[in-house]
């Protein structure tokens, strides 16, 4: 049986791995990447394991270090973040939607305000109503905004943290989506 976040992930369209309940920005969401085998096999094969650590992290704020600064892993397809209404949606995604195109995953309602999906459609938030069971329907569209705001280290170290999520021992992570086999 499929969860809400998966429904909610193949209404969207978004192909990759799933990791849930990771932590960004003080919130917990779930985060659709796509490993680049590539490079994944590169860093592997030259001693570049996933660097997750945030004081790796602050190093890169020193000029003498970006030199070392490994080629992401990770492609960062979406983040999609769980609330209760939709009034919640902006402000759930307003952070976000500077890494990756963001949706909002909220529960079916008989309630309809159109007042809140114009706002949302207006930034590029998108919107994603599941019930417990059945299909997600997609209100909204995301939009990638995340070039608007260009790169920062901040994106580049969620990265890492998503790398280390993807090829941890024994990590369950939820079905792959475009079928592809990504596993490290």
């Amino acid at each position: 049986m499929q969860s809400r976040t998966q429904h909610a992930v193949s209404a969207l369209g978004w192909q990759g791995t799933v990791i849930s309940d990771v932590a960004v920005l003080g919130q917990r969401v779930s985060a659709v990447v796509r490993l680049r085998a590539d490079v994944h096999r590169w860093r592997t094969e030259n001693g570049w394991p996933p660097a997750p650590d945030p004081s790796w992290f602050h190093s890169w704020f020193e000029p003498a270090f970006h030199d070392v600064v490994p080629v992401s892993a990770i492609e960062l397809i979406g983040i999609l973040v769980t609330e209760s209404t939709v009034e919640q949606a902006l402000e759930a995604c307003g952070t976000l939607m500077t890494l990756a195109p963001c949706a909002v995953l909220v529960p079916e309602s008989p309630d309809y305000d159109p007042w809140p999906l114009i706002e949302l459609d207006y930034y590029g938030v998108g919107l994603v109503r599941a019930g417990d069971e059945g299909p997600a329907r997609v209100e909204v569209a995301p939009e990638d905004r995340a070039s608007e705001f260009g790169p920062s280290p901040f994106s580049r170290w969620l990265l890492e943290v998503l790398y280390a999520h993807v090829t941890a021992p024994g990590a369950v992570l939820l079905q792959h989506w475009d079928g592809a086999d990504q596993h490290p």
